[in-house]
């Protein structure tokens, strides 16, 4: 995520709250994307740092666990920026200026001067950040799945153009040599049918066979698989979109959740401020009177008892405003119960880390150190691929 301010519930219901479930599954990398901020706020650095550590806390009070996931700073690893670089040297500029996002963004922001580079290259920046991880899934909301095809783009164009060994012919041939003859043959005619017709069977068969195979090693393995697939060896895997649920929590005025449009509640809201903003939001506007029937579809209010009511409640809301039978405050203070029950945990466990910040600063050395054990094995790899390993 990209330090631009306090998180709100939108970050929480459309993303933090299925990170927390992820960690539990599988190995994850959480990062402060300070260097993407820097995209559209290289002006406002006096605010950055700050808004670092008190997103990092935003993550802990949500349920992120440093002792089962890794969390980490861009910044700190300038590994990112080399793998940017290296693979802007063969990116298209074309598969850059056709993200959806970059023209939409520009529309958005005009206030900001979004006409460099950083701008432009920030989704290849993104690339590396996945790719550097080598990186299987990538949770991203629909609106995000151009960016994780532009990743595999890149890699894929990463391994075409650096994937072959040197002397690659006769390294392949060394392997297939150590096959017995017939099942060798057998090889190469499933690689023609695989390659001039996408014959699946003969792809699952061949590969089958090769990955089972005891007189190959893992590098012959690996070699073989590349060559049947005409891609050479992967050096950068390309990641699959993890598509997750979108956000389900408008903003208070019903249009998307965000501080800029001043209609966000956030995570660690005070209690006041938090009744303050739900009482004042609007509703249905057929009810003007108290005595005004209402529907709840045409009111804001009621995409939050979406989210924090249960079955019953939302009965008596629908059945009491239809009929006028409860006013707009009674509607809403279910919401407001609902909203701080759901943070009191959130704010227990974000106490010690604002009782002592250089706990979360340890939290983020650690995390760091650990990214980039991997980030240096991925470089090194990659180096060597380009021939810069002289």
């Amino acid at each position: 995520m990209r330090p631009t301010g306090a998180l709100h519930l939108g970050h929480y219901h459309g993303a933090l709250k299925n990170w927390v479930r992820l960690q539990s599954e599988m190995e994850c990398y959480y990062f402060v994307a300070d260097w993407h901020a820097l995209t559209t706020h290289y002006e406002s650095r006096e605010v950055i740092e700050k808004n670092v550590y008190e997103m990092v806390i935003d993550w802990l009070a949500a349920g992120l666990d440093p002792q089962q996931c890794t969390i980490f700073l861009q910044s700190r690893l300038p590994e990112h920026a080399e793998l940017f670089t290296l693979l802007a040297m063969g990116t298209p500029l074309g598969w850059l200026e056709r993200v959806p996002t970059y023209k939409d963004q520009q529309e958005k922001l005009k206030d900001k001067d979004l006409a460099t580079y950083g701008f432009l290259g920030y989704p290849l920046l993104q690339a590396a950040d996945i790719l550097i991880y080598k990186a299987k899934y990538v949770p991203v909301g629909e609106d995000q799945a151009s960016h994780v095809e532009l990743t595999r783009e890149a890699a894929r164009r990463f391994n075409h153009l650096y994937g072959r060994e040197i002397d690659a012919e006769a390294r392949i041939q060394a392997s297939l040599a150590k096959l017995p003859k017939d099942s060798a043959k057998r090889f190469e005619k499933s690689r023609k049918a695989f390659q001039e017709t996408g014959d699946a069977k003969a792809q699952e068969g061949a590969l089958g066979y090769i990955a089972q195979a005891p007189e190959l090693d893992a590098q012959d393995r690996e070699r073989l698989e590349g060559y049947f697939k005409g891609t050479g060896k992967i050096i950068l895997p390309e990641p699959q979109a993890l598509l997750t649920e979108a956000s389900r929590l408008p903003g208070l005025d019903g249009a998307k959740m965000s501080k800029s449009y001043n209609n966000a509640i956030a995570i660690r809201e005070e209690k006041s401020s938090l009744e303050h903003k739900v009482r004042r939001m609007p509703t249905d506007p057929a009810r003007v009177k108290r005595t005004d029937a209402g529907n709840p579809e045409r009111c804001p209010v009621w995409e939050f008892h979406k989210v924090y009511s249960n079955e019953a409640t939302r009965q008596w809301v629908t059945q009491g405003c239809k009929s006028a039978g409860i006013g707009c405050l009674e509607c809403k203070q279910p919401v407001i119960d609902g909203i701080l029950a759901e943070q009191q945990p959130m704010l227990a466990r974000a106490e010690p880390y604002i009782a002592n910040p250089k706990i979360v600063r340890e939290i983020v050395d650690a995390g760091t150190e650990r990214a980039r054990v991997t980030a240096r094995e991925t470089m090194r790899e990659v180096r060597e691929a380009m021939g810069l390993n002289y």
